[in-house]
């Protein structure tokens, strides 16, 4: 009998929460005769009442294991968080806002049993705001641009995993996890599963723009050089233009007599050049500037409590 390891990162989810608990028991009962699971809930330092609910549900469930960390450190590093809690042979992750559906969680395990490494859920019509919908489409183009993600690939925070995954994921211990790209990197046999994406029901996303773009940064410089390729093939068709335009001053100085003159126009070259100059610097340094901060040995997350967990080594 195998073991599914659910881990959902937790943020203003106290009324949500106990919801996806309670669902997510109801479906491991239908499928008692061939799994066994454990639920690991990671509060990302929400500013409510999360992980007295947390801690509530462990003293309930045996199988639930509490992670409370000590400062907001943003989805992706409350994964990791909870993978190195994951005893089981299968990964799931969900959200705690009961839009994934966890009801559906059967679908992405045939996935797994039918020899797949990975499964995401893909939704047929996500019910999350323009702003969230705009925000996953950029995600999308970002991934196929720059982590190479096959176009055809929907990815999402509902998926499961094989074990041996979780365990190339926990190799990664930088600042700045990105758990999409360490998928993408770890295995190609990964499948899309059509499930139902449900209306939020209480409260918002805890999405902002700020922390969408970081969450950007995060994919494209810590698995991705296209940005520094991207910066050098600027800066070649820019001398390229420059010496283009200068041989042409010269040949229109002794054809025509007159080299061409233009105060704005020249302006406006030195502004495009000197914008295009100043962000190529500043995606270096953004490059540097993370160097800098993983040689400080600065921390994926910190946690400050746990209940019924014994970290797994």
């Amino acid at each position: 009998m195998k073991k599914i390891s659910f881990v959902i990162p937790c943020y203003r989810s106290e009324k949500t929460l106990p919801k996806v608990i309670e669902e997510i028991n109801s479906k491991m009962k239908e499928m008692s005769d061939r799994y066994t699971y454990e639920i690991i809930l990671v509060n990302d330092s929400s500013p409510d009442n999360t992980y007295g609910v947390i801690e509530s549900l462990s003293k309930t469930q045996e199988n639930i294991i509490g992670i409370d960390l000590a400062k907001n450190f943003g989805q992706h590093a409350a994964l990791m968080a909870g993978f190195h809690y994951v005893t089981g042979d299968i990964l799931v992750c969900l959200d705690d806002d009961g839009q994934t559906p966890a009801d559906e969680v059967d679908k992405l395990l045939d996935a797994i049993e039918a020899g797949e490494d990975v499964a995401y859920a893909k939704y047929g019509h996500k019910k999350h705001s323009p702003f969230r919908n705009f925000g996953s489409w950029v995600n999308e183009k970002m991934l196929q641009f720059l982590l190479g993600k096959p176009k055809e690939l929907f990815v999402s925070s509902y998926f499961a995993a094989r074990r041996f995954v979780v365990d190339e994921m926990l190799k990664y211990d930088k600042n700045y996890p990105y758990v999409i790209g360490l998928v993408l990197r770890s295995t190609k046999h990964i499948v899309n599963v059509e499930v139902n994406h449900r209306e939020r029901e209480i409260g918002k996303s805890g999405y902002t723009f700020k922390k969408l773009i970081t969450l950007w940064m995060n994919g494209f410089t810590a698995f991705s050089v296209t940005p520094l390729r991207i910066s050098t093939y600027s800066g070649v068709i820019l001398a390229a233009i420059g010496f283009i335009y200068g041989i042409y001053t010269i040949i229109k100085h002794f054809v025509v007599r007159q080299a061409p003159v233009g105060y704005a126009s020249m302006m406006s070259a030195l502004m495009f050049i000197g914008g295009m100059i100043l962000l190529m610097l500043g995606m270096v340094g953004e490059y540097i500037g993370r160097m800098y901060i993983g040689v400080n040995n600065a921390p994926q997350y910190v946690i400050r409590n746990t209940t019924n967990g014994k970290k797994e080594d």
